[in-house]
C-alpha cells in the first residue's frame, strides 16, 4: 500500500502526518458496523457554533443498502466514479442554513460541518480505513435523489473503506495515487500579528 507520510516544519501527531486522500479503494472490503458507527460517533462530537451541530450526513453503505449506494455513486461525476465506484460506503455532508435555536442565517455551518467532517476522517484513518472527500458531485441532483430538505447545502461526498494497491486504479490515475503530497510553506499561508506578515 502507498503511505505518504507529510513531510512537516514541526512534528506533528501521526494521526494527522499520515492521513491523506487514497483513491484506490479495496472494492472486495465492506466497512464494518462498528466502524462506520465511530467514524460517525467522532463528527457528533465536533465542535459547533452555539452547540447547533448544523452537520447532517447522508450515509450510503452498499453492504446494507444496495439502492442507496448506486444512487450516491450516480451523483458522483465521471471522472470520479471511475474510482469510487471501489468504495463500499458513500457519506454525502450536508450544512443546514439557519440555527436550530432561532431560525436565523448561520454563517458558519459550513465551518462546522467541514470541522465534523476531519473529525470522521481521523477516526477513519485511526481505523485503519481512507477517506477521500469529493467536490465533484451534482449538488442539484443530490438533492433531489436522495430527499434532501430546501435549507441546506450539500458540501461534499465521502467515500470511505479499505485501501487497494494503486494498480488496481485506472492508469490515468496511478501517478497521482504515488506522486509526493506537498503544501504551501507555513509562511506562505500563515500570518503573524497582521495580513502578510510570515509566521515563523
Amino acid at each position: 500500500m502507498q503511505h505518504k507520510r507529510a513531510t512537516t516544519q514541526a512534528q506533528i501527531h501521526d494521526l494527522i502526518a499520515s492521513r491523506w486522500s487514497p483513491r484506490a479503494f479495496a472494492a472486495d472490503k465492506a466497512v464494518s458496523h462498528p466502524d462506520l458507527t465511530a467514524c460517525l460517533e467522532a463528527a457528533r462530537w465536533a465542535p459547533s457554533c452555539f452547540n447547533d451541530q448544523p452537520w447532517r450526513f447522508v450515509v450510503c453503505d452498499k453492504s446494507s443498502n444496495l439502492a442507496a449506494w448506486e444512487t450516491a455513486l450516480s451523483v458522483i461525476v465521471e471522472k470520479n466514479q471511475l474510482w469510487a465506484k471501489n468504495a463500499p460506503v458513500f457519506i454525502l455532508t450536508v450544512a443546514m442554513q439557519n440555527f436550530n435555536h432561532n431560525g436565523k442565517a448561520n454563517r458558519f455551518a459550513a465551518y462546522d460541518t467541514g470541522a465534523a467532517t476531519l473529525s470522521l476522517c481521523l477516526q477513519a484513518n485511526a481505523l485503519g480505513l481512507i477517506t477521500h472527500q469529493m467536490g465533484g458531485f451534482d449538488a442539484d441532483k443530490a438533492r433531489q435523489v436522495l430527499k434532501l430538505p430546501d435549507d441546506c447545502t450539500p458540501m461534499a461526498m465521502l467515500a470511505l473503506g479499505y485501501q487497494a494497491e494503486a494498480n488496481n486504479l485506472a492508469e490515468e490515475f496511478q501517478a497521482g495515487e504515488q506522486a509526493e503530497r506537498s503544501r504551501a510553506a507555513l509562511e506562505q499561508r500563515f500570518y503573524l500579528g497582521q495580513w502578510g506578515e510570515a509566521f515563523k
